[in-house]
């Protein structure tokens, strides 16, 4: 067999410590279905878990995670759109009474949108679904004289506001967010302390969890 030994390995950690404890939840959610509040939209960076982050249970988190932790525009063509097909469902269908978009430190598909190299491969799939990130880029401005780490650290945090803005442009999410419904978070979490801060709407900046 070629599938991962670390899977393998890890798999059976959970089906001998974690599972016991959980095993009721896992057969009610079995039975019952998935009832999450929130909805996370992360990235896919191995090192930004939504799950290990905010310490969640089975069932209590429906997540979707993109190369960085992007929301495209409402679009309703004939083309796939795995985000906006994820939003929908977890609206629509599951009535998450919360959304929070999580951005992170040292993103690669950020630093890639600001430092553009040749593609990775012919369809260059990154590099379009990096072109998001501009509306952001636009409101950040040139790097200048700002140090690399700065001048990324701000486009990641513009970065995470640009998909709020985007998931308004949903009707669906936008109907029930004016009438208190739905609310819509931001949060950015730094890979190297771990520390996380939330976006504060009235002030337009994150500011580190109470309590840190």
């Amino acid at each position: 067999m070629d599938f991962p030994q670390r899977l393998i390995d890890g798999y059976r950690t959970f089906r001998h410590t974690r599972l016991p404890i959980e095993q009721d939840r896992y057969r009610q959610l079995a039975e019952t279905g998935q009832k999450p509040e929130i909805m996370v939209i992360g990235c896919c960076d191995s090192r930004v878990s939504p799950e290990v982050i905010f310490d969640a249970r089975p069932g209590e988190l429906f997540v979707m995670r993109n190369v960085a932790n992007l929301v495209p525009p409402y679009s309703p063509t004939g083309l796939m759109h795995g985000v906006s097909a994820a939003l929908e469902f977890a609206v629509q269908a599951l009535k998450v009474k919360h959304i929070v978009v999580l951005g992170h430190a040292r993103c690669g598909g950020v630093r890639a949108f600001a430092e553009p190299n040749a593609p990775l491969s012919p369809g260059d799939f990154i590099g379009k679904w990096m072109s998001l990130i501009a509306p952001a880029a636009e409101t950040v401005g040139a790097r200048g004289d700002r140090p690399l780490a700065a001048y990324l650290a701000e486009l990641e945090q513009a970065s995470i506001i640009n998909s709020l803005r985007n998931l308004m442009t949903f009707p669906f999410v936008r109907r029930l967010v004016d009438a208190g419904e739905l609310k819509l978070h931001a949060a950015y979490f730094d890979v190297a302390t771990g520390l996380m801060s939330v976006y504060d709407p009235r002030t337009g900046a994150f500011a580190p969890v109470a309590g840190e």
